[in-house]
């Protein structure tokens, strides 16, 4: 068996903040986002892989330098041309052979464990599903019908949702179902998992799901990054910075080297700070601010900033802004 994690989206949901940063290494705590996937995998001993795109390709391989991972490049630049993730799955069968095959997308946060999921396996088609326990909700996932653990009915983003059991972007399939997909191609479906798993039911094949609880998050919006963040960041992570007498932190935070806390500032709870931020006079919760960022006499709250913004004077709530932006209200 291969282990292929997919991380050749665009993340065209949450531009600007990923028009030039993948998706699977924005920072959640302490950590990237594709860190957690790969801290799973390493209890399977298995061949691992990661698909990505050429335009994505040169931060992936600074990431993968020191890590036992193989990248798959796929030769695209823009959102128009990509593959899907299907379609880069038949890339990588022909490059790694017809086989077994694990795929995890590189976007997903989730609480099981990836030995306990292949224990399951037992040669037929495997998905993990989760209850997100609301109608309204499951419209945006692929949603599940089960009778025990068999799938008897799968469909992508439903207006009318049968469950509120979803598709969590995990999936076993075994190599002949593997070798089925330029025949999906060719008939011109399109290129996603969930509608794969759509056709491969129309055609008599049989899908066991694998349910699990706790948690689990699609980073496709701000709302899950930052929901993603408050979960998986227990404790405080404070690299070599500066911090006025006068300023506090609520933990849990992370502060990364060479930023500047001063005046009266209030960082946390929840709060990541990149590199070599300046944070003068603000308080900043739940919020998540990229690299070279400065904020002055401002109050941010469930908001995303990306790198070398300004903000003064400002009263921010569940924003977003991206790159190099300069926002102030006047004195």
């Amino acid at each position: 068996m291969k282990v292929v994690i997919m991380a050749g989206g665009y993340a065209t949901r949450l531009w600007p903040i990923t028009k030039d940063n993948p998706k699977a290494l924005l920072p959640v705590g302490d950590k990237v986002i594709i860190d957690y996937i790969l801290e799973k995998t390493k209890e399977l001993d298995l061949e691992l892989y990661l698909s990505t795109n050429r335009f994505f390709a040169s931060q992936f391989k600074e990431w993968a330098k020191d890590k036992d991972i193989t990248l798959l490049v796929e030769e695209t630049l823009h959102e128009e041309e990509k593959l899907g993730t299907i379609g880069a799955l038949g890339e990588a069968v022909k490059k790694l052979g017809l086989d077994d095959y694990l795929i995890i997308a590189g976007d997903n946060l989730f609480s099981f464990s990836l030995r306990d999921f292949l224990s399951k396996y037992d040669g037929k088609t495997l998905i993990a599903v989760y209850d997100v326990g609301d109608f309204e909700l499951a419209k945006r996932y692929g949603v599940v019908l089960l009778e025990d653990d068999r799938v008897v009915d799968f469909e992508e983003k439903p207006v009318k949702p049968k469950s509120t059991w979803i598709s969590t972007g995990v999936y076993i399939f075994p190599k002949e179902i593997m070798s089925l997909i330029p025949e999906y191609l060719k008939e011109g479906n399109k290129d996603s998992p969930g509608y794969f798993v759509q056709w491969l039911l129309s055609k008599g094949v049989e899908i066991y799901a694998y349910r699990f609880d706790d948690y689990w998050y699609d980073i496709g919006s701000s709302d899950s990054y930052l929901e993603a963040m408050k979960t998986l960041l227990k404790e405080s992570h404070i690299e070599e910075i500066q911090i006025s007498p006068y300023s506090k932190i609520i933990p849990p935070v992370v502060i990364r080297k060479g930023a500047k806390i001063l005046g009266r500032s209030i960082i946390g709870p929840y709060a990541y700070i990149g590199e070599n931020c300046i944070i003068e006079n603000s308080d900043i919760s739940d919020s998540i601010i990229f690299k070279n960022t400065v904020i002055r006499n401002s109050t941010i709250w469930r908001s995303i900033i990306d790198e070398k913004c300004e903000i003064r004077n400002l009263e921010l709530k569940k924003s977003l802004v991206g790159g190099h932006a300069k926002i102030q209200r006047g004195d």
